[in-house]
């Protein structure tokens, strides 16, 4: 059997574009957005989760090997899930926007998290070819971010509220929890798709596969 590498269509790289194309939408979104509320924040979320969650599961037949499959199927599903709750107009509240994108940052940032210290740890045992370790770190920078995401909305009071006045407009203006806790979503969108772009165009040479690593079968195209 040949053992020389196959040619994908799409690859790790495919991924991480698409990511930071959607994360970037969520971003722009939110930044040019004049109302910070929950309505708006769960739509904005919803729609980057689903679309997140669509890439992953799609990336999951087409870009991993089956031994690699199961951060992508994991975070797609909750992805997935996460965008079909918070779609729902009728019951979008501030509460659902803590609960859910909470819940989201969690569960999605410990699955990057693992998956990438795993692929690390086996990339340094030489079980696995040392270019995957780049990818392994995407996944557990992304991770650890979305684990701050999660951890900065724990700390924002839902009931927060500030009045504050613009002596230069003279007006005063109200800043509360739900616009706070939205505004940190948008910052995390606009870091996540900075840094899947950069890791996304970032060159990487193919390297052969250790003798005792995976086999032709698994071709090492993906990442955790």
């Amino acid at each position: 059997m040949s053992t020389s590498p196959q040619t994908r269509a799409f690859e790790v790289w495919h991924v991480q574009l698409a990511r930071a194309i959607f994360a970037g939408i969520a971003a722009v979104m939110i930044t040019f957005s004049p109302d910070h509320s929950a309505e708006v924040g769960l739509a904005v979320f919803s729609g980057f989760a689903l679309a997140t969650g669509i890439v992953m599961l799609v990336a999951a037949g087409l870009v991993y090997p089956v031994r690699r499959k199961w951060p992508a199927v994991l975070l797609g599903i909750a992805s997935v899930a996460a965008g079909m709750a918070g779609g729902l107009p009728p019951v979008r509240s501030t509460i659902l926007f803590f609960v859910l994108v909470i819940a989201w940052a969690f569960a999605a940032g410990l699955i990057e998290t693992i998956s990438g210290w795993r692929a690390l740890r086996a990339a340094e045992r030489g079980e696995l070819a040392l270019g995957r370790a780049s990818e392994a770190r995407d996944a557990v920078v992304v991770g650890v971010v979305t684990l701050v995401l999660a951890v900065a909305l724990l700390l924002v009071p839902v009931g927060f509220s500030l009045d504050y006045t613009v002596a230069e407009a003279g007006q005063t203006y109200t800043l509360t929890g739900i616009i706070l806790a939205v505004g940190i979503f948008g910052g995390y969108a606009a870091i996540v798709a900075v840094y899947l772009a950069i890791a996304g165009f970032s060159p990487r040479k193919p390297q052969p596969l250790p003798a005792s690593a995976e086999t032709p079968a698994t071709h090492d195209g993906g990442s955790a």
